[in-house]
Formats: C-alpha cells, structure tokens, sequence
C-alpha cells in the first residue's frame, strides 16, 4: 500500500503491458482501472509508476518498490572516524553510562559474596553449604557483570570498570549469629541490586530503547525476582533453627543441594 501524497514504484515488463495501454506517446497518462501515472522516465526496468493523490490508499499488486531509498540517510551517518563505534544506533551516552555504573554494582555484590565464601570455608568456621552458596552466589553475580560488558560492546558503548570497596572479612554476630546475618546481607545486596536494575529498565523505557529493555528483561529481572525469593526462605528458616545445632542442618541442606540432611 502506498502512502503520502505520491510514490515511484518500479514495474517488471511482463506486467506494464497490463498495465500501460500504450507507451507510444511519450506524454505521461493515467490508468483509471489501477490509479497508477505512468512515464516513459527510464527507471532501470522500463518504466516509472507515480500513485496520484487520489488512490494513495488504494493498494496496488504487483509492483515491487524501489530499493535504497530510505537507506540513503543511514548511509551518510554511519561514522568515518577511527575511533568511533560503527555498531552504535539509538544507544544514547545516558544509557550508555547507567550500564556502566550496573556493571560496577555487579562486581561489588560478587565481591562481598566472596568475601563470605572465604569466612565460611575457614577451618574454625567450616559450613561448607554455605561457602558453597556464597561462591556460586559470587561467580553468579560476575557473569551477571561480564554478560554487561558484552553487551555494552555490542551496543557500540564503552565499558569503564570502577573502582570497588573493600568488603567485611568478618560476619559473625553476637545475637544474630554468622549464618543468619549473611544471609540477611545477601538478601539486601539482591534487594538493592533489583531497585538498581528496575531503574536502568526505567531509563532504557524513557530512552525508548527497545533492545535494552528486552535485554534486561530477559537476562536479569526474572532471576532476580527468583532469588531474593529463595533467599527470603533461607533467612526465614535460619531465623526459626537460632544459632545452634540446626545452622548445621541447613549448612548440610545447602551442601547437598537443597536436600535435607
């Protein structure tokens, strides 16, 4: 269907003889049965069909339209300089910043989660379930990072890493207990990272960048819903063993893959 007050469209030669009664005149005519004007311009296929004003939003079969037309002003955006991205289109600088800052909030989370790897693996300490826990949690959150940075340079962005705070070495607490209280920092740290993540998706929305909506949606903001409900059971379940033989139970839960001991 055509659109606008007019539009060249090309026709193959089997079908200008249905169409053109005659091109012996070289005066342009127009066609009452399909509303097409015709001319005798030379079009790379015989002839160039102009819609009139009148049938613009009649549709016209057998007519395949012009290529390159519209990409015509791509073409002369695309950069020529040496450093500039040649894939980057509707990716604007905001967004572009915003995901580095998530990329930095990504690391900091894998690296407290591996501070706590560390605390649980001691020997006076020893809850390998935990330890376990914590260092899939870590190396989650990492690809969660290395899976931006893929993506910022897929967007035509560039990835400019942060500096990182130095985590806690120590998680026990005297009413709390050290299970229970990582547990209870894991679930702000995943709380706090949803938030972050739900205001890059907002940003992404305002920017109407459709790839990075669909990218955040897909890849993050499911599975961060999953988790902090998971991780809402854990603190749930520490709260009611206490601090005594039951973290224990759980730490072997965790060992075992969620399976009870």
């Amino acid at each position: 269907m055509l659109s606008g007050t007019s539009s060249f469209v090309c026709v193959s030669l089997s079908e200008r003889v249905k169409l053109v009664p005659s091109l012996s005149s070289s005066r342009p005519f127009f066609n009452p049965v399909n509303g097409v004007r015709f001319s005798k311009r030379n079009g790379g296929c015989g002839v160039v069909a102009k819609a009139s004003k009148e049938t613009m939003n009649q549709p016209i079969s057998n007519i395949a339209f012009e290529p390159f037309e519209e990409v015509k002003k791509e073409l002369l955006i695309i950069p020529t300089e040496l450093h500039a991205s040649l894939a980057r289109q509707k990716y604007t600088d905001q967004s572009e910043a915003a995901l580095n800052a998530q990329i930095n909030v990504e690391y900091n989370v894998s690296y407290v989660y591996h501070a706590m790897y560390a605390y649980f693996d001691r020997d006076n300490v020893a809850l390998k379930g935990l330890a376990k826990f914590f260092k899939d949690a870590s190396m989650e959150e990492r690809h969660h990072a290395e899976m931006m940075m893929e993506y910022q340079n897929k967007r035509g962005g560039k990835v400019q890493l942060q500096s990182m705070l130095m985590p806690f070495s120590e998680f026990d607490h005297a009413e709390k207990g050290d299970a229970l209280y990582a547990m209870e920092l894991a679930l702000s740290l995943e709380r706090l990272n949803n938030e972050k993540l739900l205001n890059l998706h907002s940003l992404a929305n305002e920017n109407n960048d459709a790839q990075f909506v669909d990218f955040l949606e897909s890849q993050f903001l499911f599975d961060q819903v999953e988790d902090i409900k998971k991780i809402s059971e854990y603190v749930a379940q520490l709260r009611r063993v206490g601090k005594g033989h039951g973290v224990w139970h759980f730490d072997q839960m965790l060992l075992n893959g969620g399976v009870a001991a």
